[in-house]
């Protein structure tokens, strides 16, 4: 069975922390930045201090969003959401990222195949477009290469449970596992800077 494109993000598959946390940590966006973001979205640190929705690049990700509190203008109160809309925030938004630099992730592959020979090579990503109704990511990555600074590198393929979406290894839009490898915590010393 082909593989159908329908893009979720990067999802947690594992990682040295446990469940319900997997090492998940608190960071703040700031009430006027209207950039959305959503469940499953790399986000990355900002010169003040804030976090904000990664633009694709050799960017440094502070860690995978997956969900935020703030306190809603419009209801006037304290709100949890899967997803910042990018408005209605009286105050600092406080989101939850995965940010444990072991953690690998589950995620869809773009319109072209990533095969086995690309185990172990670096990956970057596209947000695609995210839903606003389930606040689910549209996040998937594209074609492995040896940028060393790219913000993912790619782990291992999924194959099983044979003939679900995502599993033919040999078609676009397959399922594959990926780690950090450009993000806050994975450093040489000398900064984060693609740790192989």
């Amino acid at each position: 069975m082909p593989n159908t494109q329908a893009p979720f993000g990067f999802s947690q598959w594992s990682g040295a922390g446990s469940v319900p946390t997997y090492e998940m940590m608190t960071r703040k966006i700031a009430s006027n930045d209207a950039t959305a973001c959503y469940y499953g979205d790399p986000v990355s640190p900002l010169t003040t201090g804030y976090v904000s929705r990664a633009a694709a690049g050799t960017v440094r990700v502070e860690g995978i969003f997956v969900g935020c509190q703030y306190f809603s203008t419009s209801q006037q109160q304290t709100v949890w959401r899967r997803y910042w809309p990018g408005s209605d925030a009286t105050g600092d938004v406080t989101v939850y990222l995965i940010t444990d630099p072991n953690a690998q992730f589950l995620v869809q592959a773009g319109g072209t195949n990533i095969g086995f020979a690309n185990i172990g090579e670096y990956i970057q990503f596209n947000l695609g477009t995210g839903n606003p109704q389930s606040g689910q990511s549209g996040a998937y990555v594209e074609l492995p290469n040896t940028t060393v600074t790219l913000p993912f590198i790619v782990r291992a393929l999924v194959a099983d449970p044979p003939g679900s979406n995502g599993t033919d290894i040999t078609a676009a839009y397959n399922y594959v596992i990926v780690g950090f490898n450009n993000q806050s915590f994975r450093t040489n010393g000398a900064g984060p800077v693609g740790i192989a």
